[in-house]
C-alpha cells in the first residue's frame, strides 16, 4: 500500500503522539494518547517503528509544505501544484492529503513543533532532513521568487532540524542552480582543499543522498523524486568543480 494509504487512521500516526499524532486523530475522529509509544526510546518493533518514521515524515512534510506556502501571505496554484510534483500524490488519495493541507495552511504559524517533532523521530538522519528541505525550497520557489518570509520559515525549521548556519547555506545555494551558486558551497567544502579531500567530499554526498539509501532510512518511495534532484545538483556542482581545477 502506498504511505499515502497509511496516514489517517494509521495506528502508526497515533503512536505518535505529540503535534502530528493530534492532527492525524482529530481528522480522523479519534482520541490520541499524547504520551503513547511514538516518543523517541519507546520500544517498538521494527516494522512498526519504520511504518511510523514514514508517516511522521509524509506528514511533516505535508504540515511543513503548507505553512511553507502561506509563508509570504498567499497559497497559490503554483506552490501547490510545485508540491504535488515534488511529493507525488496519487489521485486516489488527494482528498486525504487536501484535508491534511488546508488544515495546516490556514496560518505560518506553529511549525516548530511539528518541525520539532520531525527532528525527534528522524534523530541523526539529517540526510532524511535535508531532503525534507529540498522539497520546502521547491515550494518556496514555485511563483519565481523567495519571499523573505518564505526564507525566515525555511532558515527556522533547518535551526531546529539542528542544521548549522554554514550547512544551510550549502542548501540553500544548491537552489540557485549550478550556473549562479557557488559550486565549493553546494558540496559544502571550501576551496582550499587538495583533489584528494575534493574527491572524498564528492563520494560522500552521492553514498548519502542515493535513493537507495534514503528509502533505508526511512524516507517513504513516494518522496524519491527529491533525493534525484539533489543528487543531480551535487552532480553538477561536481563537475563544475572539475573544469575549474582541470580534474580528470
Amino acid at each position: 500500500m502506498s504511505i499515502w494509504g497509511k496516514i489517517i487512521g494509521s495506528a502508526a500516526g497515533f503512536a505518535l503522539g505529540g503535534p502530528i499524532g493530534a492532527l492525524l486523530g482529530g481528522l480522523a475522529g479519534h482520541a490520541v494518547d499524547t504520551l503513547a509509544g511514538g516518543l523517541p526510546g519507546a520500544p517498538r518493533e521494527a516494522a512498526g517503528r519504520e511504518q511510523t518514521r514514514r508517516v511522521a515524515f509524509t506528514v511533516g512534510v505535508i504540515v511543513l509544505g503548507a505553512k511553507m506556502a502561506k509563508a509570504d501571505g498567499t497559497v497559490t496554484r503554483d506552490e501547490i501544484k510545485a508540491f504535488r510534483e515534488v511529493f507525488h500524490v496519487p489521485e486516489s488519495e488527494v482528498g486525504q492529503v487536501a484535508r491534511i493541507f488546508d488544515r495546516a495552511k490556514e496560518d505560518a504559524a506553529g511549525f516548530e513543533p511539528y518541525a520539532a517533532q520531525i527532528r525527534a523521530v528522524m534523530g541523526d538522519d539529517r540526510t532524511v532532513l535535508e531532503e525534507l528541505l529540498d522539497g520546502l525550497f521547491h515550494i518556496a520557489k514555485a511563483d519565481a521568487v523567495v519571499h523573505q518570509a518564505e526564507l525566515d520559515f525555511l532558515i527556522a525549521v533547518a535551526r531546529i532540524f539542528g542544521f548549522s548556519d554554514t550547512e544551510f547555506a550549502a542548501i540553500r545555494a544548491a537552489h540557485l542552480g549550478p550556473d549562479r551558486g557557488d559550486p565549493y558551497t553546494v558540496l559544502g567544502v571550501t576551496r582550499d582543499l587538495d583533489e584528494a579531500a575534493l574527491k572524498a567530499a564528492y563520494r560522500k554526498l552521492v553514498r548519502e543522498h542515493h535513493p537507495d539509501m534514503l528509502v533505508a532510512k526511512g524516507m517513504p518511495e513516494e518522496f524519491i523524486q527529491i533525493a534525484t534532484e539533489r543528487l543531480a545538483k551535487i552532480n553538477a556542482a561536481w563537475e563544475q568543480v572539475k573544469k575549474e581545477r582541470g580534474i580528470a
